[in-house]
Formats: structure tokens, C-alpha cells, sequence
């Protein structure tokens, strides 16, 4: 039997975007009902444990979050500020290391010119006018919540510039470009794609403040649920959309796979293709994706709103790389905690990694230490996160999580202790494999494959779909689609990130609500 509920928006997905919307809708009054198919809530934001430690899935550090700086006024809204979060080192909180040599990433612009120009002297002026661009974007970040016309969005005419084109016409010294880009793990850094507004956008929010959560990012996704149902909202775990329905011209209802859950912090997705239990329906007036809009599309199967000609636009659009993850755990007080990130590459050229070249595979990593709880001066957790390409685990692609067999296992260990022996120059006691007295009591790893099936991103992909400067009409998506009553959210629209995709949250609840409405409380 088909059971019925009705609300006023329905949400499919409980990633950061989708638990935004959820939070704007139902602070204005709205009933909201957020539908996640896995167990936990988060997407990228998911924290998961392992025995006594807990580890953080993509959520390592933020920008811009002091007083004044615009992700304060976004995470201030949304009533985030109370967290644990812990400032990190405004001396060098980024440490670019190329070729063996270190290069510190300073808060405060001016702090951020006059370290940099002590390696770079000849290079000051450059400097100058680059973090002055920097500051000036970071300045206007809002402008965009102000224009009318969705083509003046998010400062459209940096998005039709190349970020790579403005680097080499402002840094006229090439290991100063690349030390400026070093930091960029964050994003693809793909010369020919990359539109300079996002390169800015996110390298001025870190060069202004930047933080690490006490906790792990799964404290952002709590406090949001929690405001979700304290204003009258629902959030489902285990509760899988498998299509969406269309009458009378519009989006009326979701099909959800018919198990109950609320939240349950469990550690594995949920394999719901198993259950038999009874289909239910979920009417509501609006509805709103946070999933890859190809996904979203994959729900509505027969459709006289979603013709052929939008289906194969979404299908074509590439998606940017993904991400290994070597997750480290400690013994108690071996590894000092460093108060910075450690961005470390074997070769000159950051710009390379952008596509698969097997040479390149494991030469360059993020490693992340994650802040002690307890106050302690050791940490019990590092992340290691490098590149990873689709052809390195394409011959898995058809398995499931827990059966790809011992082929995968070796090759993840394998490259596990390659991303670790790449980082052990860095981190003192951390590479010795074959003595027990080192300083590693565990080692987890996870690949695209991993990211995939826990957070249903296509290819396991990093920053969802890659925009392209000179192709803008075709890879920055509106929230609208060409159901009327169908919106999408996330990392996949125009801007990847905490700050990117706090921003797009607006603007898809502005389809519903209005701008005015929308950014009541912000400003």
C-alpha cells in the first residue's frame, strides 16, 4: 500500500546544501522534509569512526570566518558560530612545499605579501596587486545577492576569465605562480578550464582567516538537523528517493523506498536495493535536489518537463577528479599536532595534476592533522588526500563497498604507503613501516569508489562538475530546472566549498521565497 505525506518542500539529499535550504525554508515558516538514502547525514561533511578514533570524510579546514569576513555572516545565520572552532596558526597556516623547499601562507593580506616577498623579493609589487584582486573579490562576495539578472551572478565576469591567463599575466616569475597556486588541493587546477572567480574566491577566504572544527564536520551537519526539526522540519535517514513523480505539469510527489529512519549515525551506508518493505509517497509543492543533477534526473523517468535536449546537456558536462584518502591513526603522544596544513608536491608544476597521467600518480598531497579534542599538544589523527583519477580504479567500478575483492585491497595499501612515505619527510616518525615502535597504530584509506557509493557523486568526483571560464552557458547550472517546481542545490551549480555552497543555498530557497525573503536575518 502506498502511504501518502505532504509538505511544503521536500529535499533530496542531506549534504551541506540541502540541510542549508532545509534550514532557510523552515525558518521561514515552511514545512520541510530533508530525505537522505544512507544512514548518516552529511555527504562530504560525514565524520566516521573507527574504533576509538573518528575521522573526517572531505571537511578539514574553512576560510573567512572571523568577525567581519563573509563566511562568519553566512555560518552566523545559520547559527554555527558556537562551535568549537579553532583558529589556525595566522603565521603559516598553508605550508607549500615544492622541490623540498617550505613556503608559509600567512593570514592577513599584508602578513600574507611580506612573508612571501622575503622568498620573492624581485616579486613584491606582483604581490601586491595579487592579494590586492584577492581582497577586492572577497570584498563584493555579497554584490552578487543584490543583482537581478541571473547572468550578473557570483561576479559573472571572473567567472569568463582564466584563472591560469591571470596568473601568468600578474606573476611574472614561474615558481611564484606555483607557489601561490600550491594551496589549491581545494579545487581542479586545470589551466584550461578554471575560471578565475573561483580561484580567487576561495584562496582570499583562507588568506584572510582560517579554522579547524574540534570534532570533525559532522558538528556543522547536528546543529543544522537540529535547528531543521526545532523549527517544525524532519530530517529521514535510510529513506532512499527512487523516483520522482510528475502531473499536471509540475513535480507533485517522491517515490521513497519505504524504510522509517530518522537519524541514525550509522557507520555503513545502507543497502536499501535488498528491501522489499512498501513504497511511500511524499507529496510536497516544491521540491529541491542537493544530488548531482544527473542523478536527479535519473528519478524522473517518463516526463513531458524534462526533454532530451536538457538530459544530454547535464550528461555531457565533465566532473572534476577525486580524491585518495589516507586516513592515519596515531599512537597517544608520538606526532606533535601541527596548527597548518602541509601541502606537499615532488614536482614544479602544480598545474599538471588535472588529469591522469600515471607519472604524476601520488607525487603531490594535502596532509591534514586533526586538532586534539583534549587539549593535548599530539595528535591522534592525520588525513592525507591526493589526487586520485577514475582509469586507477575503473576496473572495480561495477563492485560495492566490502566486496572488490583482495586486488583492491592490496592496490589501496599500496597506495596508501606511497601517499605516507611521500609525506614522512614532513611529519617526523610516521614512515618507518617495518619497525613496531613507529609512530602509525592503524591505516584506512578510501578511493573514488568509496566516495562514490557513500556519497553518490559520479566518478566519485571532488568538486562535482568542472566549470569551464570559456563555456559558462553550459557548466554553471541555475538552480531552476525546467520543472517549475524542481530546484537544485550544491557543489555542482557555480561554487564547490563550505563558502561556495553556502552561498548557493540562497540562491536556490530565492527561487522559492524570493531574494528578500531568503536573505531576511543575513544582512
Amino acid at each position: 500500500m502506498l502511504s501518502m505525506k505532504k509538505y511544503d518542500v521536500v529535499i533530496i539529499g542531506s549534504g551541506l546544501g540541502g540541510l542549508q535550504c532545509g534550514y532557510i525554508l523552515s525558518k521561514r515558516g515552511m514545512s520541510v522534509c530533508v530525505l537522505e538514502k544512507n544512514g548518516q547525514a552529511g555527504g562530504c561533511m560525514q565524520t566516521f569512526r573507527r574504533g576509538k578514533y573518528t575521522f573526517d570524510t572531505g571537511f578539514h579546514y574553512i576560510g573567512g570566518l572571523d568577525e567581519g569576513q563573509p563566511l562568519h555572516r553566512l555560518f552566523d545565520y545559520f547559527g554555527l558560530m558556537n562551535l568549537p572552532w579553532l583558529r589556525m596558526d595566522e603565521s603559516g597556516f598553508d605550508e607549500v612545499v615544492i622541490n623540498d623547499k617550505s613556503y608559509m601562507f600567512a593570514n592577513g593580506y599584508e602578513r600574507f605579501v611580506e612573508i612571501l616577498s622575503a622568498h620573492f623579493p624581485h616579486q613584491q609589487k606582483n604581490l601586491r596587486k595579487y592579494a590586492a584582486f584577492l581582497r577586492n573579490v572577497s570584498d563584493h562576495i555579497f554584490d552578487s545577492f543584490e543583482k537581478r539578472e541571473e547572468e550578473e551572478l557570483y561576479g559573472t565576469s571572473l567567472f569568463a576569465k582564466s584563472a591560469y591567463d591571470y596568473l601568468t599575466s600578474t606573476i611574472d616569475d614561474p615558481l611564484l605562480r606555483n607557489v601561490l597556486s600550491g594551496t589549491s588541493l581545494k579545487m581542479e587546477l586545470n589551466p584550461h578550464t578554471l575560471p578565475l572567480y573561483i580561484f580567487a574566491q576561495i584562496n582570499s577566504s583562507y588568506i584572510q582567516s582560517a579554522w579547524r572544527l574540534r570534532g570533525g564536520g559532522s558538528l556543522i551537519t547536528d546543529s543544522l538537523i537540529n535547528s531543521i526539526e526545532a523549527n517544525g522540519g524532519i530530517v529521514r535517514m535510510k529513506a532512499e528517493v527512487t523516483r520522482l513523480m510528475e502531473e499536471d505539469g509540475k513535480i507533485v510527489a517522491a517515490e521513497v523506498n519505504g524504510i522509517q529512519g530518522t537519524r541514525d549515525l550509522s557507520e555503513q551506508p545502507v543497502d536499501l536495493s535488498a528491501q522489499n518493505s512498501n513504497a511511500e509517497r511524499i507529496e510536497a509543492d516544491y521540491f529541491i535536489a542537493n544530488t548531482h543533477p544527473a542523478q536527479t534526473l535519473s528519478l524522473i523517468t517518463e516526463s513531458k518537463l524534462i526533454r532530451n535536449i536538457y538530459r544530454k546537456r547535464i550528461h555531457s558536462l565533465g566532473n572534476t577528479f577525486g580524491m585518495f584518502t589516507v586516513n592515519i591513526a596515531l599512537k597517544e603522544n608520538e606526532v606533535p599536532y601541527l596548527n597548518r596544513n602541509i601541502y606537499i608536491y615532488k614536482t614544479g608544476d602544480v598545474w599538471q595534476y588535472y588529469d591522469y597521467k600515471p607519472e604524476l600518480v601520488n607525487t603531490c598531497a594535502l596532509v591534514s592533522f586533526q586538532a586534539p579534542e583534549n587539549g593535548s599538544s599530539y595528535t591522534r589523527n592525520i588525513d592525507i588526500l591526493t589526487p586520485m583519477y577514475w582509469p586507477e580504479v575503473r576496473q572495480w567500478e561495477g563492485t560495492t563497498i566490502g566486496r572488490r575483492g583482495d586486488d583492491y585491497l592490496s592496490y589501496k595499501s599500496q597506495k596508501a604507503k606511497s601517499c605516507i612515505n611521500l609525506a614522512s619527510g614532513y611529519i617526523p616518525g610516521l614512515k618507518d613501516f617495518a619497525h613496531p615502535e613507529d609512530a602509525i597504530e592503524k591505516i584506512y584509506a578510501s578511493t573514488l569508489l568509496s566516495y562514490r557509493d557513500y556519497t553518490g557523486t559520479p566518478n566519485g568526483s571532488a568538486y562535482g562538475i568542472r566549470k569551464k571560464y570559456d563555456q559558462l552557458m553550459t557548466t554553471l547550472l541555475s538552480p531552476r530546472t525546467p520543472a517549475p517546481n524542481l530546484f537544485l542545490t550544491g557543489q555542482n551549480l557555480n561554487l564547490h566549498g563550505v563558502l561556495g555552497v553556502s552561498m548557493t543555498s540562497f540562491f536556490t530557497c530565492a527561487e522559492i521565497v524570493g531574494m528578500k525573503a531568503a536573505t531576511e536575518g543575513l544582512f
